[in-house]
């Protein structure tokens, strides 16, 4: 049905088809439809990106519509708060305060028994632990090294503690890092 070849491009489409001069909730709910549609629902974007889109393209908006909006988007992402800058890995000592915070957050997690909230930092985990991998075939020891200590984690988040203490103490650790972290 729709002739677009990205996702940009479909937004515009259906803006188009949509014959409209100016755009709020409803436009925009119609083109998240569309896109979701035809790739997929996490391909949609936020009210807000899609309404600078239109606008770029000469929409007027209604500003207080599209507020609303996602106002009420917001509010249904109870995650994005915890979850905004949990990770940094680009050195060893962020990506150890990382893991930390995420033992953290899946301390709390688990006490108050949220499954959802468990799955989507296990989900951030394992990401970022795929993303260090990548950057270890490249070459880089270091990345090597945060992948495994995210993999621990990852597998054994009660013993990680423990096991960091260890590692960071061990000759192994020393000889390919030369440094020594402060706990």
């Amino acid at each position: 049905m729709w002739k677009s070849r990205n996702k940009t491009e479909l937004i515009i489409e259906v803006w188009e088809k949509l014959d409209c001069e100016n755009v709020g909730a409803v436009e925009i709910e119609a083109i998240e439809i569309a896109v979701a549609d035809v790739f997929g629902k996490s391909a949609v974007e936020s009210p807000m990106k899609i309404a600078r889109l239109l606008a770029d393209e000469g929409a007027e908006l209604r500003h207080s519509e599209i507020m609303e909006l996602y106002i009420a988007r917001a509010s249904d992402r109870p995650y994005d708060a915890a979850f905004e800058n949990l990770i940094e890995t680009a050195d060893m000592r962020s990506a150890l305060r990382s893991i930390r915070q995420m033992e953290n957050l899946r301390r709390k997690f688990e006490s108050e028994d949220d499954r959802e909230g468990l799955r989507k930092l296990r989900t951030e985990g394992i990401a970022e632990k795929e993303r260090k991998l990548a950057a270890s075939k490249r070459g880089s020891a270091e990345s090597a090294e945060i992948a495994e200590w995210l993999n621990i984690w990852l597998k054994s988040p009660e013993v990680f503690e423990t096991w960091i203490k260890l590692r960071l103490a061990s000759g192994d650790f020393k000889s390919k890092f030369g440094e020594d972290l402060k706990l």
